[in-house]
């Protein structure tokens, strides 16, 4: 739909417009659809503005909104003191006393609270509101904007959340991440190690992979198996090609298998993963069972008595590494608290003292009642009330909720 969409509009008077290819790209970024096709591995991945650096600010009905414009790094949230006016999720959490402003960064660039209190105020003054009651209700909001989204997200994938654990990790995200895991009925929030450079870390230890795709339209009980095992040696041969350039040792690459298919008739496909190894092993019944699982996860149902047809076939060579384990933590009897400071939960309620701890002086086996705060140079992880934190072997943070 964007595609067919974009291409009427990118040509003017018989002649394309690169103009046009950037208002195009502007106005179709956020509408589901959009964008342009890459012939790419990609991770699939829902991003809303909900960061630090989000701005809160009335919409033209004059209800409160935050994101998706951001401050970003420069000028950032105007408690950073860099000319920013607005108020940010940053200014928001520096006001509710989430975020201790001579700690952030760990003291290396300290925060400025009446900066963060005078954005705040700005929003808080057209609205007839306290500065104190408007930070929550930015608080709120953004934990509003991103249950939303990974809501939608998962409905789209045939996925119900409840009950799955939410992994808090970013410079923000461990700030929020057990508001949003009330609002998505979620009782485990990981507070993982380095959470704030989780994703680069992801980067370096995940492996040398490659993705590969070829059609090659056929019904399933008409697969000509000689053609697919010719196919699947062309795709093996690249994928060695591939990873021998990255440095990976021959020995050392593996072979996954995998379909895009459909009942026959169908206009769209799904991604399925059926067989490993050096070559193809698994028969149509197990094609099929493997297929009618994943089609009745994301429908709801399957349709018996209709042939599967296999649209493209799929092979992901990757190398065969040891898995990545952090080193144990020590065992803790319960660090004191380095001291404690008044933060606020919500709307309309009173701010309660809450215990802060240094993350680096707290041992596996910990346990800590929320609420309760954890610092560490990068990121503060914030446990609400009615939770429960724990250390893990490896020094990340399990927080559960206990019952309402």
């Amino acid at each position: 739909m964007g595609g067919t969409t974009a291409k009427a509009c990118l040509v003017e008077d018989g002649e394309p417009s690169l103009t046009n290819v950037f208002e195009v790209a502007r106005a179709y970024r956020f509408k589901k659809g959009s964008g342009f096709p890459v012939s790419a591995p990609s991770v699939d991945l829902v991003e809303i503005g909900a960061g630090g650096g989000s701005l809160a600010h009335l919409d033209q009905f004059g209800l409160l909104k935050v994101g998706p414009e951001s401050a970003g790094s420069d000028p950032g949230p105007a408690s950073y003191g860099n000319g920013g006016v607005s108020p940010a999720v940053t200014d928001a959490d520096v006001v509710l006393g989430m975020l201790d402003p001579a700690a952030f960064l760990g003291g290396d660039m300290p925060l400025d609270a009446a900066l963060a209190e005078g954005a705040v105020d700005r929003v808080a003054g057209q609205l007839g509101l306290p500065v104190a009651e408007t930070a929550a209700g930015i608080y709120e909001i953004v934990a509003q904007n991103m249950a939303a989204a990974a809501r939608m997200h998962a409905v789209e994938q045939g996925v119900d959340l409840r009950g799955v654990s939410v992994l808090a990790f970013g410079g923000a995200g461990p700030v929020h991440a057990c508001a949003v895991a009330e609002l998505l009925e979620s009782d485990r929030v990981v507070f993982p190690v380095n959470a704030s450079v989780l994703s680069a870390f992801g980067t370096l230890v995940s492996p040398v992979r490659i993705d590969l795709a070829r059609s090659m339209p056929a019904r399933l009980d008409a697969v000509d198996a000689d053609m697919r095992d010719e196919l699947l040696d062309d795709l093996r041969s690249e994928g060695r090609r591939v990873l021998s350039a990255a440095g990976v040792p021959d020995d050392a690459v593996g072979f996954r298998y995998g379909l895009d298919a459909r009942y026959a008739g169908q206009g769209n496909e799904i991604t399925i993963w059926v067989d490993a190894g050096e070559a193809w092993t698994v028969d149509d019944a197990a094609i099929v069972e493997v297929f009618e699982a994943e089609y009745e996860q994301i429908y709801g149902l399957s349709i018996p008595d209709v042939p599967v047809e296999v649209v493209t076939w799929r092979l992901s060579a990757a190398a065969d590494i040891g898995l990545v384990e952090p080193d144990p933590v020590a065992t803790g009897d319960g660090a004191s608290a380095i001291g404690s400071r008044p933060v606020r939960f919500g709307r309309a309620v009173e701010p309660v003292e809450v215990p802060v701890h240094r993350r680096a002086d707290l041992g596996a086996g910990v346990v800590l009642d929320g609420p309760v705060i954890v610092e560490e140079r990068e990121t503060t992880a914030v446990v609400r009330p009615g939770w429960t934190a724990e250390v893990g072997k490896d020094g990340s943070i399990i927080a559960t909720r206990g019952a309402a």
